[in-house]
């Protein structure tokens, strides 16, 4: 694929996850995305044959990753484990503070609406999902509990971004913040 292609394929994916992101995957339709994006439409069905499931799998792979780069950034400035998650929070709730209480995660809105439906997405979903918990477990390096203890941080996270975007307060995520440092302090070693 040529440099043009691959602009107007990312840019396929950039309309995509915002539209997603705010309005959800039902909210979303693909003219919306040709229209916020630019592209031409058979761009759209050149670039992703598998239409619509196809075109937001790979976008919140792609948002994934983009969070997952973050979390790679915070890990390799050598935080204790609770200003690890202090970070991440901080980072989500400047995430979603700039957009209004829009973006929230961009993986929960697409796994909440189509993780029984779609195997696609639910898969997409899935593997995001899943690179978060090793992210947050490598963290945990030593600890016999890394495994729930990873699960256990990332369901609070999305918690306290679903309650901040619905609060549309930062408070869940600080409160998170404190509680994550309490858990990581009473858990066994």
């Amino acid at each position: 694929m040529g440099q043009k292609g691959a602009e107007t394929r990312d840019r396929l994916l950039d309309a995509t996850q915002e539209l997603v992101e705010t309005g959800g995957y039902f909210g979303t339709g693909l003219n919306q995305v040709i229209a916020v994006s630019g592209a031409p439409r058979g761009s759209l069905y050149f670039h992703f044959p598998g239409g619509k499931d196809q075109l937001v799998g790979e976008s919140v792979r792609r948002a994934g990753q983009a969070i997952g780069d973050s979390l790679g950034g915070l890990a390799e400035a050598g935080l204790s484990v609770p200003e690890f998650v202090e970070g991440v929070l901080r980072h989500l709730g400047d995430r979603l503070e700039e957009s209004g209480w829009r973006k929230g995660c961009p993986v929960a809105t697409v796994a909440l609406e189509t993780a029984a439906t779609s195997d696609p997405l639910q898969e997409a979903c899935s593997e995001v999902y899943t690179a978060w918990e090793e992210a947050l477990r490598a963290q945990l390096t030593g600890r016999p509990d890394a495994d729930d203890l990873a699960v256990t941080i990332l369901a609070l996270v999305e918690g306290a971004l679903l309650l901040a975007r619905a609060h549309r307060s930062r408070e869940p995520l600080e409160r998170v913040a404190r509680q994550v440092g309490a858990l990581l302090s009473s858990a066994p070693c």
